[in-house]
């Protein structure tokens, strides 16, 4: 993977991550994800379901 290849992976994880944030509790419930398991949803190493 070259350098913009990883830039570019890295702001979406990081806007993915800003979005699930400013998501209140009920919705993070309702995908699946806790507050606390924001980045490892984003960085694909939770197992949801």
């Amino acid at each position: 993977m070259n350098v913009f290849a990883k830039l570019k992976k890295n702001a979406a994880e990081r806007r993915a991550v800003r979005e699930l944030s400013a998501l209140d509790d009920r919705a993070l419930q309702d995908l699946g994800i806790s507050r606390a398991n924001i980045r490892s949803a984003v960085a694909g190493l939770l197992v949801l379901g």
